[in-house]
């Protein structure tokens, strides 16, 4: 069991063990499992690439991404243009990404620009900079000219917080993609699938010569150095890559919510795919595709099924999100403590 807990790492072995207590406890309460396992599946397809997005920052030495904000709004920027071109449906998910990755691009190389200027409190300045960043771009849904009556207010000028992506046809568009149900479980194959894909280009990606050098600037920066390495331009590109995955991963997020919220729910989405990444066996200076699977498996399983059981428990009250700011923030917090124990952990 030592050797187990060791190989897992603390947080994986303790949030896995509880997750199954937790599944049990809800099937004793006579909780339908498959409706739990449904929810489980559609929340790590909606949050996967959100959590991918750690992994180049991780693996370029920068430490996990706290700014994901800056991709996260650059992401909604980019669907909120093609909303307001009235686009509908896969046309609309496929120009949001496009110019999602455009956009967010730009928005990466400027802030891998930043990282590269604040060398050793990387971790600081990126939380307070996605703070910025959400409060710069509310100013902007208010004031930009968007005109279409399907996003704004009924009165007055602006976006609403939440705008609908039935509208657009777009609701649940990718996720019922190739949809299908083994029992009373229904599995989102489409979003599982753009999961995997993407996990899979991140991971060639990083088996290239540039991805070599930026994991290997992350890994011994003054090695890599000595050895003719870029590192500055290596942590750009990493932290490009980074940005883009927030922005994708927020449009597919969106779509299988429903809603496309913006003002200040980006705020604080970067906590819970840096606690499912470190969930998922990753440090604050290594992680792998596997990390994110598993982590964010976990995680969101957790925190689906801990819900009904909290309310069975405490009637009347309400305790899932605050069980969920316990787990996340005592992972991270746990996992930061370890930076310098051990080489990574």
């Amino acid at each position: 069991m030592g050797k187990l807990i060791r190989r897992m790492g603390i947080p994986t072995f303790a949030v896995s063990a509880l997750l199954l207590v937790v599944l049990i406890a809800a099937y004793v309460m006579g909780q339908s499992l498959p409706v739990l396992f449904t929810d489980i599946l559609r929340r790590v397809g909606m949050n996967g690439i959100l959590v991918l997005a750690m992994v180049p920052s991780i693996k370029s030495g920068v430490g996990p991404n706290f700014a994901l904000p800056i991709g996260i709004v650059g992401g909604l920027f980019a669907l909120m243009c093609c909303m307001q071109m009235d686009l509908m449906g896969w046309s609309l998910i496929g120009c949001s990404i496009l110019l999602a990755i455009i956009i967010c691009g730009l928005m990466g190389w400027a802030y891998g620009k930043l990282m590269n200027a604040v060398k050793g409190a990387e971790m600081t300045i990126a939380t307070y900079t996605g703070f910025s960043i959400v409060a710069f771009f509310n100013i902007l849904w208010l004031s930009l000219p968007f005109s279409n009556r399907k996003m704004g207010w009924m009165l007055g000028d602006g976006l609403r917080e939440t705008i609908q992506m039935d509208g657009f046809a777009a609701d649940k568009i990718v996720s019922n993609f190739l949809s299908f149900n083994i029992g009373e479980v229904t599995i989102p194959t489409g979003m599982i699938l753009l999961l995997l894909l993407t996990c899979f280009v991140v991971s060639v990606f990083f088996k290239t010569k540039t991805g070599l050098a930026i994991y290997a600037g992350g890994v011994n920066p003054k090695f890599a150095e000595a050895a003719g390495l870029n590192i500055d331009r290596s942590r750009v590109i990493a932290n490009i890559i980074s940005t883009v995955l927030a922005g994708i991963g927020i449009i597919i997020y969106s779509q299988g919510y429903g809603y496309a919220q913006i003002y200040t729910a980006p705020l604080n989405m970067a906590s819970p795919a840096v606690a499912a990444v470190l969930i998922g066996g990753a440090t604050a200076t290594k992680a792998s595709c596997v990390n994110v699977v598993v982590g964010v498996c976990i995680f969101q399983g957790l925190m689906t099924a801990a819900m009904p059981v909290a309310n069975a428990l405490f009637t009347g009250t309400d305790l899932s999100d605050i069980m969920r700011q316990v787990i996340q923030n005592g992972v991270i917090l746990y996992a930061l403590t370890q930076v310098k124990k051990g080489g990574d952990r």
